[in-house]
């Protein structure tokens, strides 16, 4: 038996070969940063369920802006802490809420910086769900329009851009509707248009204290077990009402929903390394386990490749400073 004449190792022999034939590229320009906003003053406090994660005041969150701007990231995605909690998460569209406090500060200091803000009532309702809850269930209709006063709140801010993360049915619409009475025609939407309910986001409820006071979230996130078609009518769905840009949540295990929605919608699309994605590596490489810079960069060229565009992820910062070297 003679040797092959197809050798694949030949565009794998060098660093330089695999740079050349390199189909997939992660660059600075694709991530989104999320930073968490909290009431109060000279408050820099860290996250203890995320590493390397923290509570800013507005009075400081923009120092941390202002750094991820310079390593290149174009966005942040701001989540925020209210001063109380009620059943209706009143404080979620207030002009003074951290979120919008936070945007005015980061945009008087580094105005080039794209300002996503989160919109959910979880973190401001009493109870920890994504809406009003009326005999028990969330009330769609009735949180359409308290997600709606929350866009046009931020927006009134400077923010950019509103990222519906609820899940509930025509909150797109609502959005738009309401934005663009207000003459805020030019604020995007960025629809988490595919969010399942997963067991990745423990990290990120502690960090919000946003878990569910009671029950769960299946009623409205997204099944893990779904079938990829119900995602593309999520999605489609979305478009339909005026989003922007669309989101796969989580990524890494829903790289097959990325894919397909790659495969069949021309639009700016994100994929979300959602918290528990991003502590799984970290402890993994505190514990000697594996590299944390190769398990870092292999995990979102993962996601790149499955056909995000957007890059939403806690190793921004750490991954950008790696890329510029």
């Amino acid at each position: 038996m003679g040797f092959p004449e197809t050798r694949m190792r030949r565009l794998r022999v060098s660093a330089a070969m695999r740079r050349l034939a390199a189909g997939t590229r992660v660059s600075a320009d694709d991530f989104v940063y999320p930073l968490f906003a909290c009431p109060g003053e000279g408050i820099k406090e860290p996250i203890g369920s995320m590493e390397g994660c923290f509570h800013f005041s507005a009075d400081r969150i923009a120092e941390e802006a202002k750094l991820v701007y310079s390593l290149g990231i174009p966005a942040v995605l701001l989540f925020g802490l209210p001063i109380k909690k009620d059943a209706g998460g009143s404080e979620a569209w207030s002009e003074e809420s951290a979120v919008c406090r936070a945007v005015r500060a980061i945009k008087e200091c580094v105005p080039e910086l794209l300002v996503i803000t989160d919109i959910c009532l979880c973190a401001y309702t009493d109870h920890g769900h994504c809406g009003v809850v009326r005999d028990g269930r969330v009330d769609n209709d009735q949180t359409l329009q308290h997600l709606a006063r929350m866009a046009l709140a931020c927006a009134k801010a400077g923010a950019d851009a509103a990222a519906p993360s609820d899940m509930m049915d025509g909150r797109v619409g609502m959005i738009r509707q309401t934005l663009d009475e207000a003459d805020f025609t030019d604020m995007a939407i960025v629809s988490y248009a595919a969010k399942y309910a997963s067991a990745f986001y423990g990290p990120f409820r502690e960090a919000a204290d946003s878990r569910p006071g009671f029950g769960d979230r299946r009623g409205y996130q997204m099944d893990p077990a779904a079938g990829a078609g119900q995602a593309m009518r999520e999605i489609e769905l979305d478009l339909e009402e005026g989003a922007d840009i669309v989101m796969v949540k989580p990524a890494l295990p829903y790289l097959d929903i990325l894919s397909k929605a790659r495969q069949r919608f021309d639009v700016p699309l994100a994929g979300y390394q959602v918290s528990g994605e991003y502590m799984m590596i970290c402890h993994a490489a505190g514990a000697g386990l594996l590299s944390r810079q190769e398990s870092m960069m292999e995990s979102l060229t993962a996601i790149k490749r499955a056909g995000a565009d957007i890059l939403i992820t806690y190793f921004a910062k750490e991954a950008a400073e790696l890329i510029h070297g």
